[in-house]
């Protein structure tokens, strides 16, 4: 919780008033019963009517006065802590910005939406707690011990042993507590990974006829849930039991030895009425401290979960940037220098002890087309994304432009680059703003013509609104191979140097998937790689990637593989005819 503390920096001055104006508070409470003292010896024995009117106009001052610290208190408490989670959830959103696939992957997205929302709502609501009553329950309590010292010494010490008693029932519950209230958090993280789940593959379980599986499921997830819940709700639950019994045990001794005493004249009654208003005040203050620690306890646990996210270093960071060379350089460069090249690449997922690709070593021409094809789990994607730096390379190196992609600043490298991935993902939005994502500052004209060349054309005309056409939540009012053909508009739209389709047209037709690659290999200066599965796709590639578990097992054209590697013999054949592989030749 100390680390997240720093958010409170811009907050200074709330967070010093409303606990001020709380203890301020907490001041007019600790006189109120030394005037009801009064009021009983002296008002109500002498029958003094004019002093009772007296000492209750005190107190309804001070009932006035005390609201209006206490309601001063709420705003700047609150408006400190509402400034806190604001400040954290930003800070966190952009650190979740800056990591890598690498780290996403480990962490899982279930678990950052559930920090970056509930985990966040739990601390802000814990530091409001603090602010308003950290320092007045415990200013209560030692106030109320020191006054009772004031009216008699002997019955103080009633409260000298149930104030320790008290401490520590409370953190022994504390104790006992915090790591389940961890175990509860981590289980919503499995509920909201399972809702998720369930929502985003809905048409699918519906298809199988799965509801009942996944109600199941979900009913085993949230039973766990709820006996987490119990559990800790019931450890908590005993929080205001104990300290009302502890409390009031010491009330009756009060009351017992305080009448021994004014019998015997040590004290006099108003006093005993005082000194049970002080136990009273006890009490209340340790209930209100009681859900402050129930609260606390959760924002611990939270804030921990939370730091565990910060900690969370991203395994990709910017490099020191690329030399800058004179437009003389760069003419010169620009006829020698490589669009992308591997040299000796080798490269294992997080956590993996197996290699997913080994040995890349080949060298791509500016203005070249280069097919990727392979079998399922061959490392064809994992190639792809080391180019603009989604993984970084375990041994070797990749180049775009002579230049190791580690040197370039992130930003500069994949403003190079237009990736289109596996999974078509669209925006809410209208079309022309899921267009600009690609360029914020496209016009009409060139969102037009990246959509020509997409063979997206059909969709943009055949919806009334054109380019203002609303896009539902990931696109689902349209089929799957729009959804292909917009992404990869969208990617057409930046201008990149290098374009990678990663199996993008899958969803496309052969018609269509054909006179996209006819565009697209159209385009002057651009160096285009086509990932895919189908052979037709690749086959009019300048030159053809072969990837076998994780190894390139040939490079070269579609008839130069046809001749010398089995493996794309094997593919082209098993998709196509031999008189349809030999028309590609």
């Amino acid at each position: 919780m100390r680390k997240l503390l720093k958010y409170l920096n811009d907050y200074k001055k709330e967070s010093v008033i409303g606990p001020l104006f709380k203890l301020l508070e907490a001041c007019f409470e600790l006189v109120v019963p030394l005037i009801m003292a009064n009021m009983i010896d002296i008002g109500i024995r002498n029958q003094d009517t004019g002093y009772i009117l007296r000492m209750g106009s005190i107190l309804i001052l001070f009932a006035v006065l005390g609201l209006a610290c206490s309601l001063t208190a709420q705003y700047f408490a609150a408006k400190a802590s509402v400034g806190f989670g604001t400040a954290l959830r930003h800070d966190m959103f952009r650190h979740i910005q800056s990591l890598s696939y690498a780290e996403i992957d480990r962490a899982g997205s279930a678990t950052l939406v559930t920090r970056i929302t509930s985990d966040i709502n739990q601390v802000q609501s814990g530091v409001n707690l603090v602010l308003r009553l950290f320092l007045r329950s415990p200013f209560i309590v030692v106030g109320a011990l020191i006054m009772a010292f004031t009216i008699s010494v002997k019955l103080a010490l009633i409260f000298v042993v149930a104030v320790p008693l008290l401490a520590l029932v409370i953190y022994g519950i504390m104790v006992v507590s915090i790591p389940l209230y961890r175990k509860v958090q981590k289980l919503l993280d499995r509920i909201l990974l399972s809702t998720r789940e369930n929502l985003e593959g809905i048409r699918v379980i519906r298809a199988f006829g799965m509801q009942g599986r996944e109600r199941d499921e979900f009913k085993a997830e949230n039973a766990k849930f709820l006996a987490a819940q119990m559990l800790v709700g019931k450890i908590s639950a005993l929080l205001n039991p104990a300290t009302y019994i502890i409390v009031n045990v010491a009330t009756i001794a009060i009351v017992w030895f305080g009448g021994r005493e004014t019998y015997a004249g040590g004290i006099t009654q108003g006093e005993v009425i005082a000194l049970v208003n002080y136990m009273t005040q006890i009490l209340t203050a340790l209930v209100a401290l009681s859900n402050l620690i129930v609260s606390f306890t959760k924002a611990l646990a939270c804030a921990n979960r939370i730091n565990e996210v910060f900690a969370l270093e991203p395994s990709i960071q910017d490099g020191d940037g690329v030399k800058k060379v004179t437009d003389k350089e760069g003419a010169e460069q620009e006829q020698t220098r490589e669009a992308a090249a591997f040299h000796q690449v080798s490269f294992a997922y997080p956590e993996s002890k197996v290699y997913a690709v080994t040995g890349l070593d080949f060298s791509v021409k500016k203005g070249e087309m280069i097919g990727v094809i392979g079998g399922t789990g061959s490392g064809k994607s994992t190639l792809v994304q080391m180019i603009p730096r989604f993984y970084d390379v375990a041994e070797g190196s990749v180049t775009v432009d002579g230049e190791d992609v580690r040197n370039y600043k992130i930003e500069e490298l994949r403003k190079k680059i237009g990736m289109v991935p596996q999974r078509a993902v669209l925006f809410r939005g209208t079309i022309r703003d899921n267009m600009k994502v690609g360029n914020e500052d496209a016009d009409d004209e060139q969102i037009m013509e990246a959509i020509r060349t997409a063979q997206a054309l059909e969709v943009v005309e055949g919806k009334p609104d054109g380019l203002d056409t609303l896009i539902n939540e990931g696109g689902k009012n349209l089929s799957g191979g729009q959804k292909q053909r917009l992404t990869i508009a969208r990617a057409l739209v930046r201008k990149p140097q290098i374009l990678i389709l990663d199996d993008s047209a899958s969803a496309l037709d052969f018609a269509t998937d054909a006179r996209l690659r006819k565009a697209v290999k159209g385009l002057k200066d651009m160096t285009v790689f086509v990932v895919s599965q189908r052979a037709a796709s690749v086959m009019q590639a300048d030159r053809i990637i072969v990837m076998d578990d994780g190894k390139i097992a040939g490079i070269g054209t579609h008839d130069e593989l046809m001749k010398s590697c089995e493996v794309y013999r094997e593919i082209c054949l098993s998709q196509l005819s031999e008189k349809e592989v030999g028309q590609h030749a």
